[in-house]
């Protein structure tokens, strides 16, 4: 017998609106793409000869994706827990941190990993950085390893 419950490592951590959009992705594939993407299969069909059928064929990968995505989102949903808003002045899954880092101030969001994008400061809580500031709190100086060495970050402000 199989064991299908979650693991803790296979926890999603989400803001609700991620988890929204995810849920209305999942949606619009089931109730939309798929749909659309069977009535190209079965029109392809109706041509005749598959085995030269690019549109077919194109249609069938289409398919195949559509289905694997909603199996990805499924298990995101599944295992999905939302980040509450923190309180207090440690870092914490959801907290905004602001950071001096060689005379710089840089903030960043702490966030899960599906919703991690560096370039909007969205960092993961599995990353060097994220992991690094977790349960750390204002004035704290943190070293981190990063491909450019060791740098030293000093917490200014959590929210």
């Amino acid at each position: 017998m199989f064991n299908f419950l979650p693991m803790q490592d296979d926890i999603q951590y989400l803001s609700a609106d991620s988890l929204e959009n995810l849920k209305k992705e999942q949606d619009t594939l089931k109730n939309s793409t798929i749909p659309g993407i069977a009535k190209r299969i079965d029109e392809a069909k109706q041509q005749g000869d598959l085995s030269e059928n690019a549109e077919y064929h194109q249609a069938r990968e289409d398919m195949s994706w559509a289905q694997g995505r909603i199996l990805e989102l499924e298990q995101i949903i599944n295992n999905s827990q939302v980040i509450e808003k923190t309180k207090g002045n440690i870092v914490a899954l959801g907290s905004t941190v602001k950071v001096k880092i060689n005379d710089k101030i840089k903030e960043y969001m702490i966030v899960g990993q599906q919703e991690a994008n560096p370039s909007k400061g969205k960092i993961s809580n599995e990353s060097p950085l994220g992991s690094a500031f977790i349960n750390h709190g204002e004035g704290e100086e943190i070293d981190v390893n990063t491909p450019a060495g060791k740098q030293v970050y000093k917490i200014l402000e959590v929210r």
